[in-house]
């Protein structure tokens, strides 16, 4: 069997998207993903740019925020792996920081420019109750 998936430098496409999900500013972090790019973070599945954009503003406005990347792998067919980790806190609570481990998967629809047919988004595990 041939070894198919390779660990890559980030793209310029990833980080923009990390950094719109920090700053909920969606711009041309968000301009992979489109009408039809569905989303399945943890067991919620989310359908098209402006309800992932929702489902982000939902989740996130409360807290400061920053993704890191730790690793990224290119695959075959189009699939993209992301190990990172998200730093955050209440932003009632800055001094309480808590880590949380994520991984992103994502399905490309094309390479160029970068069209985001499925994200599958796993967080955690990390103590809930600290910032939720």
């Amino acid at each position: 069997m041939a070894d198919t998936t390779q660990a890559t430098a980030v793209p310029g496409w990833v980080l923009k998207f990390l950094d719109a999900i920090d700053t909920l500013e969606f711009g041309e972090g968000f301009a992979p993903l489109t009408d039809n790019t569905d989303m399945y973070f943890g067991t919620a599945h989310i359908h098209g740019v402006e309800a992932i954009k929702e489902f982000f503003v939902k989740i996130d406005a409360p807290l400061v925020i920053s993704h890191e990347v730790l690793e990224f792998w290119t695959a075959s067919d189009g699939v993209r792996l992301l190990r990172g980790e998200a730093v955050m806190a209440k932003k009632s609570e800055p001094e309480r920081v808590v880590r949380a481990p994520f991984m992103h998967i994502f399905y490309l629809a094309q390479e160029e420019p970068v069209r985001i047919r499925t994200i599958r988004v796993t967080a955690g595990p990390l103590q809930t109750d600290a910032v939720m």
